[in-house]
């Protein structure tokens, strides 16, 4: 008699299909490859005109997995073959389909990369100079750059319009957008950002962070900003936005800021923003921030401050979804690309989630802080973060999630695969031991979640420290994935990880792992799960 045949043999399969449908691509998938596979057991054929039928009679009754299969009616004689054949038939499907979720997992991660953005020319052009705008590089055109889109707010109905801004130095203060719109800075245009205080609106904190970043109270609105936007271009012919942050970078330095530093660039509660093909420079502090956004690409752009310049960053996703950043040259005094989601009880309290986020084809560099960062502010969660084809070179850290008690939140299912580093003092840093806080009313038992996390494919040429991986006591980080990493350390290869308060799994890691990141396990029940490929690469859902 031949082996016993029933669905134990698809739970292996169907474990991973159920992690992978916390990822939205394949949670209409989950219960009709559940059917398929069902289907292949039982040896039922299905055709639109006659329904379900057996491929004999000797099996000639069977139903979807949902149903249950019911009791078949079986040949001694035959049994044995029969089961061994649908048994091999449910593990190539199974395979097959794992696959194809593998592979729907990173086409989701690229769609968001090659969805359709609004870069279709608008009907209506003016020039910057037709409001009595000067490039001279001193005359203040504020009012100039205001009154023309005020003027181009009557073409929001007619196909938006495009503020044209040609050659010159362009001196102004702050700049409000409007919908359907597109800034365009013509070749060796340049626009300035004012360094004179008074030249800046003030406005209220975010409420995910409850105050300003730096000072408590109010902050300076950016150079170029828009709320409640949508189908908003920036962009032009290699032109540049400069912020000359020099003055307050200086007063923060002297800790005598009287409001918290303003970016270069800002969106708020907006969507279908696209950035691309401009240089930015000197950014007062951060240089492009969406916050509470969707839809959002970032591509060819440079941006670049002093490496000396303080917390100065790059590209910050902040409480967003949706976002792609890519074919991007960053190089910052602080973090180069970071995702945030709001800050301790005001994060938890307004709860938006960074999410859906693909960064690719990127080159950054980070004086003081990471090339690729998570948080710390992240207390309305991160998650769904794909990375890949990174270049990092001659920072402090190459990739960094981070965190602290009382932020609360989760950083869970992210991938960062191909990434080289070069001249990186710590190759990859997680950590829970963050200590800043917006003022006293935190909670120190709001503990973060960190899960689901995995490296792939990291090469790290002349690397101090290959990792640090520094977990909370009370809210340990898990299934924390490494697979083919290779770290050519200058130091002790012995000392060249660091943990406490994790747990990982790793394959293929050079030079070898701290005990806590190699408890390997192929079992469904494993914290994480690793699947080496041919050419050492892993699928984690």
């Amino acid at each position: 008699m031949g082996p016993k045949v029933s669905l134990s043999s698809l739970k292996d399969v169907e474990y991973h299909l159920k992690l992978a449908a916390k990822h939205d691509v394949v949670v209409d998938l989950l219960d009709s490859l559940r059917l398929a596979m069902s289907i292949a057991i039982a040896g039922i054929n299905y055709t639109p005109e006659k329904g379900f039928q057996g491929k004999s009679q000797r099996f000639a009754e069977g139903v979807a997995l949902n149903e249950g299969l019911k009791k078949r009616r079986r040949h001694e004689e035959a049994r044995g073959l029969a089961s061994a054949f649908r048994v091999m038939l449910c593990f190539i499907v199974g395979v097959v389909l794992f696959l194809l979720l593998v592979s729907s997992y990173a086409v989701a991660y690229d769609g968001v990369c090659k969805s359709n953005w609004p870069l279709t020319p608008r009907p209506h052009s003016v020039s910057v100079t037709e409001f009595g705008a000067v490039g001279d590089g001193k005359t203040l055109n504020t009012v100039a750059f205001q009154n023309a889109i005020f003027y181009l707010k009557s073409f929001v109905d007619k196909g938006g319009a495009q503020l044209y801004v040609p050659a010159g130095r362009w001196l102004t203060g702050c700049i409000t957008l409007t919908s359907h719109l597109t800034l365009f800075l013509e070749k060796d245009a340049v626009i300035l950002g004012s360094q004179d205080y008074s030249h800046w609106d003030i406005v209220d904190p975010l409420p995910s962070y409850g105050r300003g970043i730096e000072v408590p109270g109010r902050r300076y609105r950016s150079l170029i900003s828009g709320q409640n936007l949508t189908d908003v271009v920036i962009t032009g012919n290699n032109g540049t936005i400069d912020g000359q942050g020099s003055v307050w970078w200086e007063q923060l330095n002297a800790h005598s800021l009287n409001y918290s530093r303003p970016h270069l660039v800002e969106f708020v509660g907006s969507d279908n923003i696209v950035v691309s093909n401009l240089t930015f420079l000197n950014a007062p502090a951060w240089n492009i921030h969406p916050v509470y956004c969707s839809k959002l690409l970032v591509q060819n752009i440079t941006v670049q401050s002093p490496p000396t310049s303080p917390y100065t960053s790059g590209i910050v996703p902040d409480s967003s979804d949706h976002v792609c950043i890519e074919n991007s040259n960053i190089s910052m005094g602080y973090d180069a690309v970071v995702l945030k989601s709001g800050w301790d009880e005001y994060g938890i309290a307004y709860g938006k989630p960074t999410s859906h986020v693909h960064i690719r084809r990127v080159r950054l560099q980070s004086s003081s802080g990471s090339g690729l960062a998570f948080g710390s502010e992240m207390s309305g969660g991160i998650s769904s973060v794909l990375a890949e084809n990174l270049h990092v070179h001659d920072s402090l850290i190459g990739v960094e999630l981070k965190t602290a008690r009382g932020r609360g939140g989760y950083i869970q299912d992210i991938f960062v695969s191909n990434v080289h580093m070069e001249n990186v003092q710590q190759g990859i840093k997680v950590t829970g031991q963050c200590t800043s806080h917006p003022d006293d009313g935190y909670d120190p038992h709001a503990l973060p979640v960190v899960s689901d996390i995995t490296f792939m494919d990291v090469v790290g040429v002349n690397i101090t420290t290959a990792g640090i991986f520094s977990g909370i006591d009370e809210s340990p980080f898990t299934s924390l994935c490494l697979s083919n990493l290779s770290f050519n350390v200058t130091a002790d290869p012995s000392t060249s990880w660091v943990c406490a308060n994790v747990l990982g799994s790793s394959v293929n890691v050079s030079p070898e792992p701290c005990p806590e990141l190699q408890n390997s396990s192929s079992s469904p029940s494993s914290d994480c799960f690793i699947s080496s490929h041919p050419n050492s690469q892993v699928a984690v859902l």
